[in-house]
């Protein structure tokens, strides 16, 4: 399976892109929202597993309806990094680690949620998941999926074997990501490349559509030349100009905003 062999089905708002790997398919939702988050949805034998659920009500209630739409049982959703929009499939089963818990409750996580929420008003669905299953590292089985869990200091990643595939917060090959000083830029890197070592086949994170190793071996490349930007440059102006310089034509201008405030505290 190659990350550009898919089908795509156009939606009101958003579109999905869907890969067929047989038995199990996954549906990748681009939202199309004013923060570009993507869902993703692992279907089996007629259950659907969600992996992060969008935060904006029309969002949720497309979703909603594509599931209907296919006729797949909701049979759950993992919610690690996003814990807004608590509305969407608010009676199904929902898997959580406590760390992610705290993150979304009172964390770092609850702060995003807060500015989004002052930010976008009432379209933007601030309530945030109710957990209903506490999991740990390592195999967890929803809706007779199998997936592993990997927590970070946020939340959680996850591996869905059936498919090789790694679900993590943030890639995206060419654009800026938050990366929180030179031990953050070493950590990511270090996790891409255990990424590469395991051979992944698709590499699912919320705010870009699938990417593949050559995708992580980029994204290596450019937070390397960060950390070595960032020892040459006096202040965080200096740095974001250095940057842009390099990676003009790189989307997520906020997020370079923030590696800079962590650089350069």
């Amino acid at each position: 399976m190659n990350k550009d062999t898919f089908t795509t089905v156009s939606l009101a708002k958003g579109e999905m892109n869907i890969y067929d790997f047989g038995d199990i398919r996954l549906h990748a939702y681009k939202t199309n929202d004013p923060i570009s988050n993507e869902v993703f949805i692992v279907e089996k034998n007629g259950k659907a597993v969600m992996i992060e659920s969008p935060c904006f009500f029309d969002n949720n209630k497309e979703l909603e309806e594509y599931i209907a739409a296919i006729g797949a049982e909701a049979a759950g959703m993992l919610v690690a990094y996003h814990g807004a929009g608590g509305s969407c499939f608010k009676d199904i089963p929902k898997f959580s680690t406590r760390n992610a818990v705290e993150y979304s409750e009172s964390g770092g996580g609850k702060a995003l949620i807060d500015n989004f929420a002052a930010a976008f008003g009432d379209i933007f669905d601030s309530s945030v998941h109710r957990i209903t299953n506490i999991i740990d590292a390592g195999k967890t089985v929803a809706g007779g999926i199998e997936f592993i869990i990997t927590p970070t200091d946020e939340a959680f990643d996850i591996e869905i074997p059936e498919i090789n595939a790694v679900y993590t917060h943030m890639l995206g090959h060419d654009c800026h990501s938050i990366i929180a000083g030179a031990g953050h830029a070493d950590a990511v890197t270090a996790q891409l490349r255990g990424y590469i070592d395991k051979g992944y086949t698709l590499i699912l994170t919320s705010h870009y559509t699938p990417e593949d190793l050559k995708d992580a071996e980029t994204k290596i490349a450019y937070i390397e030349d960060l950390k070595s930007i960032a020892s040459e440059c006096g202040n965080a102006e200096k740095f974001k100009i250095r940057v842009n310089e390099r990676y003009g034509d790189y989307s997520g201008e906020n997020y370079l905003d923030m590696t800079a405030g962590f650089f350069f505290a």
